[in-house]
């Protein structure tokens, strides 16, 4: 058995434009129904979502059935010997592609490769443990502790001023393959809570994108609305999540009910960001 490639990560390498599609219902049913609708893509939120390894798995197997579409998980945390656990347990389940919140520092970053990495001899190890996992077909492929590394993809989130402040170094971060932009964290933190459209955020969106591509490396973000989601692309963002399952259905759903109901259907509010 060989080590799968990672299909997500040579796509960013090729400057290749990846749309995903956010996952927070915690559940296999709904990641299958999203798996088929082609997105290249499917972020498991493991931060925000009710998510733990138990449910992950399920809903590995459920987007397994869809090769085109890419499952990444967004581990709660990645930080200190807790994120240094829960990278290993993704890791350890078959993840290939992982999404890490709250990166405010280079020296952040670096933990979190160190954590995602197996020991190697030429120096670019890291101290991730050794199991007969899922991953590694449960010992069945020899060759997987040789060639994970290579396979893992990490992306670090950036959503925060310290963060920006830092951007640059943090993008250097040899192993780090894309900074994913969090609007609404990113929001709260620059004094404009809930307004992920502020002019001051999307400027300060727009000049991180710049910074990030500079440095050689993706950049990633969030929006529901279809005209930013689509100037982010023009700006050059090489992967961007388009929608969430929860907000598409209760969109749909309220919409739905109120064409039954005495008065018109809600107005559709601002795209949703995270």
């Amino acid at each position: 058995m060989q080590t799968p490639t990672n299909t997500f990560k040579a796509a960013l390498a090729a400057q290749r434009p990846q749309i995903g599609l956010w996952l927070g219902l915690g559940h296999a049913f709904g990641a299958e129904i999203c798996a088929g609708a082609g997105f290249d893509w499917l972020l498991i939120d493991g931060e925000h979502g009710p998510n733990d390894t138990l449910t992950v798995l399920p809903q590995l197997h459920a987007i397994a059935g869809y090769p085109g579409s890419h499952p990444i998980a967004r581990i709660p945390m990645g930080h200190g010997h807790v994120g240094e656990m829960l990278i290993k347990q993704y890791l350890d389940l078959g993840v290939q592609t992982l999404l890490v919140p709250m990166v405010d520092t280079a020296e952040q970053a670096a933990q979190i490769v160190r954590a995602a990495r197996y020991p190697q001899d030429d120096g670019r190890g890291g101290i991730r443990g050794m199991a007969g996992s899922r991953a590694s077909g449960w010992g069945r492929r020899a060759g997987y502790v040789h060639e994970a590394n290579a396979q893992v993809c990490i992306l670090v989130q950036a959503e925060s001023r310290a963060a920006l402040q830092n951007l640059d170094a943090i993008a250097q971060v040899e192993g780090v393959d894309g900074v994913f932009i969090g609007p609404a964290d990113l929001s709260a933190s620059m004094g404009h809570v809930g307004d992920a459209g502020h002019p001051e955020v999307q400027a300060a969106i727009e000049q991180a994108i710049t910074h990030i591509r500079a440095a050689g490396k993706a950049a990633g973000i969030l929006s529901s609305d279809e005209a930013q989601a689509r100037r982010y692309l023009e700006l050059g963002c090489s992967f961007v999540a388009v929608g969430m399952d929860t907000s598409l259905l209760a969109r749909a759903t309220s919409a739905l009910a109120a064409r039954f109901k005495q008065g018109d259907a809600p107005a559709a509010g601002p795209g949703q960001v995270y």
